[in-house]
């Protein structure tokens, strides 16, 4: 299995067996594209370019047209390096459908960088006299 670029949708919850509420995280994983295929004679390694989610022909430049034209897809909004475990040849499309249930996964994500935050912002903490958290100033 190579991999797969997926994208958080968002948050649920759903319930186990024996009734526990279990939080979970939505993920919209695939289809991905194979735009590239590096070998070890011509680049001196061995690895798979993916692609995944749609970007309009007028945001992408020249080079990079040219580039998913020979794969033969549309242009993608982000690529990705794989290492290479099976043979998948330039323009195949992964999916989902190549995990089965059980399957152990490494998932590695990229947060939202807020910089250096105040207490309000990071934590929710309420200022001086705030009303909504049922502080009040009497005079």
């Amino acid at each position: 299995m190579a991999g797969i670029i997926g994208k958080k949708i968002g948050m649920t919850s759903i319930f186990s067996a024996d009734g526990k509420n279990i939080p979970c995280t939505v993920i919209e994983a695939g289809p991905c594209v194979v735009t590239q295929v590096k070998t070890l004679e011509k680049d001196g390694y061995e690895a798979l370019q993916i692609g995944f989610g749609e970007r309009k022909e007028k945001h992408s430049n020249k080079p990079m047209m040219g580039h998913f034209k020979k794969a033969g897809t549309t242009p993608k909004r982000k690529l990705v390096e794989t290492s290479v475990f099976n043979d998948l040849k330039l323009g195949d499309e992964i999916t989902v459908e190549s995990f089965s249930e059980g399957d152990y996964i490494d998932v590695i994500g990229t947060s939202k960088g807020k910089g250096f935050q105040g207490v309000v912002k990071r934590h929710g903490f309420a200022g001086v006299g705030d009303a909504t958290h049922g502080q009040h100033i009497i005079d």
